[in-house]
């Protein structure tokens, strides 16, 4: 079982951890633009500055990444706050060299 205390050592891993929790949600917190440039397969992008607007149960495993990790790092403390308790932040794209997605 994954702990959700314990961030993984890079986004492979987080990706990777992510497949194998049932009903997890890759969560990208960049802008719509960084997000269209190129995002992991099946994520969802709900920039930084609109996380008001989540809509998981607190209960959903949320693993959040961003451009380098900092933003997502900033969610991932402002989600726990609010009580996402399965919140982990799983860094950045940049230099992540699995598959991406552009739309």
């Amino acid at each position: 079982m994954f702990l959700f205390h314990k961030e993984p050592k890079n986004l492979a891993e987080g990706v990777c951890r992510a497949k194998e929790t049932e009903g997890a949600v890759l969560l990208d917190v960049r802008t719509p633009e960084e997000y269209r440039g190129g995002h992991l397969p099946d994520s969802v992008n709900l920039p930084l500055d609109e996380l008001d607007k989540i809509s998981y149960g607190k209960e959903t495993p949320l693993f959040v990444y961003c451009r380098s990790g900092a933003r997502s790092g900033r969610a991932v403390e402002a989600l726990k706050k609010r009580g996402y308790e399965k919140a982990v932040n799983i860094g950045g794209v940049l230099g992540y060299d699995g598959p991406l997605e552009r739309s």
